[in-house]
């Protein structure tokens, strides 16, 4: 994937229009920033931040096709302040409900942890608005070898799903972003 950065916004008023776009969506400090670069086989593209809550705004990174990928803020625990942090949740919505040619939104649960309530909330809501979705499970090479037959198989009764519903992926060990990229690609086409 040829990525590039595009523009922030704070409504999707001000987005340009998009033939294709997917959605990445999950609590502070899951590896949204970090997923994108890995897709984008770009390590700076996507600002990367150790503290929760950078992400801020809508922003959008363009395919050369003119497809997109739309960062979107975390949910949970961010360092900003309280102004800025009651915004998030209704851009977001608008972004998710209203936005055109939205094919799917990735739902990112940190592996290491599981889903937390509020991932729970956030996927209940995307059912009760049928929107389309998957879970990719982040961080995978941080569960321990030991663990992750039985983490992948309560990561998955957690969101709801079967455990071939889930793509586990690591941003940091490139494990199972090619197949990711790949399944990205077909959604946007």
């Amino acid at each position: 994937m040829q990525i590039r950065f595009v523009t922030s916004a704070a409504t999707i008023d001000t987005l340009p229009p998009a033939t294709a776009e997917v959605a990445f969506i999950g609590r502070s400090n899951v590896g949204k920033s970090s997923l994108i670069n890995a897709l984008a086989n770009h390590k700076q593209l996507a600002k990367v931040s150790k503290t929760p809550g950078r992400t801020q705004l809508i922003n959008l990174f363009e395919n050369a096709d003119g497809t997109t990928l739309v960062d979107l803020p975390g949910y949970g625990f961010a360092n900003a302040p309280k102004a800025v942090r009651s915004n998030w949740g209704k851009m977001t919505d608008q972004y998710l409900l209203e936005r055109d040619n939205l094919r799917r939104i990735l739902v990112l649960v940190d592996g290491e942890i599981g889903p937390t309530k509020l991932d729970v909330e956030m996927l209940e809501w995307l059912r009760s608005e049928e929107l389309p979705f998957a879970v990719i499970a982040t961080k995978h090479d941080k569960v321990k070898a030991a663990k992750k037959v039985k983490r992948k198989r309560e990561l998955a009764a957690g969101c709801g799903l079967t455990e071939q519903e889930i793509t586990w992926v690591s941003a940091a060990k490139g494990i199972n972003i090619e197949l990711l990229r790949d399944r990205v690609y077909k959604w946007l086409h």
